[in-house]
């Protein structure tokens, strides 16, 4: 019989993607999702999934969420700087207290491994390119801070229970399903949006920040070679997941101007609280632990992620 999975955060973009290839190979897939951040078309593209609605911060829910389970990925999150900036104790509930509640749970259960979500936002903005895992940390938001104190539970969690936890550093995911309409929605799918309104981009800065853009589908790998890897190999471990390439986000918007036709101004504005500078992983880790290689480049994921915003306005425009 199959593996039993948990994804925490299905309904959402990285853990609905994350779903969806499980099931497409076959896998026993629950989900669970309180539907704060997570979107229900998502879905639509998981029919076979079970679905548990509710919040990970409630131990009650982890509980029933990790009975029966082998693996889970918690993907489950508010993942905005801004919006933590905001409102830091909602913050800290979703992604501290659910992860201590999850873990718990699992803990509870017999969970043979936990795959974490961590974020690239650990490392704040320490000049040294590219970012090794080795790093100090220097987290400059509520939501970073809250994300890497998920890291020190995990490996907390593996030294007194022996849990098989691997927290994946993620670095600026974008692509398919990512929700743009959010006020929190990640850049570059305003960016893309933005032009396909014939509006203009908003820059925080002066566009000279740089990030290693990872497409979802690179996020995915990682996250399944994690839970496939030898635990003495990766337990309690911190793995970047990323590209190894940077571009500014200037070069991002010469990049999208003939993509998608757009011809007009880019707005610039003051920089946002608790952004960083640059943004560049040292992948060796994740290749020498996970196997792991990037299967798709910043350009190729680009043009497959300008496809699916502009699918999305065919059928509109066919009514037009």
């Amino acid at each position: 019989m199959s593996t039993r999975y948990l994804v925490t955060g299905a309904a959402g973009f990285i853990g609905s993607s994350l779903a969806a290839a499980l099931l497409a190979r076959g896998e026993r897939v629950r989900g669970l999702d309180n539907f704060a951040t997570g979107k229900r078309e998502n879905l639509e593209r998981i029919p076979g999934m079970e679905l548990i609605e509710g919040d990970v911060a409630d131990l009650a829910t982890a509980r029933a969420a990790c009975r029966g389970i082998e693996v889970i990925f918690h993907e489950a999150a508010i993942p905005s700087v801004p919006r933590s900036v905001a409102d830091p104790i909602g913050s800290n509930q979703a992604n501290v207290v659910g992860t201590v509640n999850l873990l718990v749970a699992a803990q509870e259960a017999g969970v043979q491994r936990i795959v974490y979500a961590a974020s690239s936002s650990a490392y704040g903005n320490n000049p040294s390119l590219p970012k090794r895992e080795d790093f100090l940390p220097a987290p400059l938001s509520p939501y970073a801070v809250a994300k890497l104190a998920g890291e020190h539970y995990l490996a907390a969690f593996h030294a007194v229970h022996g849990m098989t936890t691997v927290s994946l550093r993620y670095f600026n995911v974008f692509g398919p399903h990512q929700d743009a309409a959010s006020a929190y929605a990640a850049v570059l799918a305003k960016f893309i949006n933005a032009m396909l309104d014939g509006e203009a981009p908003q820059v925080h800065g002066d566009g000279e920040q740089s990030r290693d853009f990872t497409y979802i589908d690179n996020v995915v790998a990682g996250n399944l070679l994690a839970a496939a890897a030898p635990a003495a190999a990766v337990a309690g471990q911190v793995i970047n997941v990323a590209t190894g390439t940077r571009i500014t986000l200037n070069q991002v918007l010469e990049l999208l101007r003939p993509m998608l036709g757009y011809q007009g101004e880019v707005r610039y504005g003051p920089p946002r609280a608790g952004d960083v500078q640059h943004s560049l992983a040292d992948i060796s880790r994740a290749q020498r632990l996970l196997g792991y290689q990037p299967r798709v480049s910043f350009a190729e994921g680009l043009e497959r992620t300008v496809a699916w915003y502009r699918s999305l306005r065919a059928p509109s425009a066919a009514g037009a």
